[in-house]
């Protein structure tokens, strides 16, 4: 799936990774509900689409729904063609998409446009702090709370 996604650097690419992991499940998932190979080059297409969405469109999270609401809506019509009349998807097969899609994307809708609108370039910034380790007067060190030396060695 690396070479069809194009993903070479995905050992090391945060967002590569994601992406992957996000289609490798999608896939396994379609495959688990035993999908038809129609089916599950539907479910991958949809995924692409949402993604894609957030990528390069930008489509705030209604938006992106109602975009979804329209596939699942043409995959669920009865196509026209003589030889099959049977829609895509039955309801069953369409609740069970949306739930996954529900659970898998728009639940963690926020950080996919994190992971898409954040550039890898941007570099983590830390505090460097400076510790100063005193002596001690005596053997006993006082508690850290601050009490005396005297009433600590009581």
């Amino acid at each position: 799936m690396t070479e069809i996604l194009g993903f070479g650097n995905h050992h090391v690419c945060m967002k590569e990774a994601a992406l992957l992991d996000y289609y490798v499940c999608g896939f396994w998932w379609a495959k688990e509900v035993n999908f038809t190979p129609k089916q599950t080059s539907f479910t991958m297409a949809v995924l692409h689409m949402l993604l894609d969405n957030i990528r390069e469109k930008r489509l705030p999270l209604v938006e992106n729904l109602m975009e979804f609401a329209k596939a699942l809506a043409a995959a669920s019509q009865c196509r026209t063609s003589e030889e099959d009349t049977t829609p895509l998807l039955d309801e069953e097969e369409a609740m069970a998409l949306i739930s996954y899609i529900r659970n898998s994307l728009f639940q963690k809708y926020r950080l996919y446009e994190l992971l898409f609108t954040t550039s890898r370039e941007e570099l983590l910034t830390g505090t460097e702090r400076t510790v100063e380790v005193f002596a001690c007067q005596g053997a006993l060190t006082p508690l850290e709370e601050g009490i005396p030396t005297n009433l600590y060695s009581q």
